[in-house]
């Protein structure tokens, strides 16, 4: 029982440690931005992430319900 804990520990520390070698040894020591209006292909076709686009409409006037035809 012992044994199999052991195992199971020294697997997930090699797990967590291969895991974590990229961001130990990259040069600025940083993560990539994973915002969506941060891609190269989503700032081509001009895709913001939802908050970024619904500001932006609300700030154009272009977000107005008509309550009348719901």
């Amino acid at each position: 029982m012992h044994m199999k804990i052991l195992i199971v520990t020294g697997l997930l520390l090699a797990a967590v440690f291969m895991l974590s070698v990229g961001v130990i040894f990259r040069k600025d020591h940083s993560f990539r931005s994973q915002h969506i209006g941060e891609n190269e292909r989503m700032k081509q076709d001009k895709i913001h992430c939802a908050t970024s686009q619904d500001r932006e409409l609300r700030r154009n006037g272009e977000h107005k319900i008509d309550v009348g035809n719901l």
